[in-house]
């Protein structure tokens, strides 16, 4: 059985830096591709990076030049490296692979202060 577990979340200034972490277990991560979501108060999910299993990446156009998206193949895990942030990143953050079937973590609050 597939599971995402996140963390890294928290409270952080405006212009401050995170890195968010995904572990998987029943699954291999550099076999298949990695998601970051966030969900903000009121919003829909929305897309924020993706991995491919060849390692391409790519971004949503709020956090090119800020996010970065890597995977650690040795530790099974998926990295979120967010610098530069602002209060409009605040959100909870979900890691999601999909082969066939959705997987969710539970998620992982990030709030940017101003």
């Amino acid at each position: 059985q597939v599971q995402l577990v996140e963390s890294g979340g928290g409270l952080v200034q405006a212009g401050g830096s995170l890195r968010l972490s995904c572990a998987a277990s029943g699954t291999t991560v550099s076999s298949r591709p990695m998601d970051w979501y966030r969900q903000a108060p009121g919003k829909q999910r929305e897309l924020v990076a993706s991995i491919t299993s060849g390692g391409s990446r790519d971004y949503a156009d709020s956090v090119k030049g800020r996010f970065t998206i890597s995977r650690d193949n040795a530790r099974n895990t998926v990295y979120l490296q967010m610098n530069s942030l602002k209060p409009e990143d605040t959100a909870v953050y979900y890691c999601h692979s999909k082969i066939l079937l959705d997987y969710w973590g539970q998620g992982t609050q990030v709030t940017v202060s101003s």
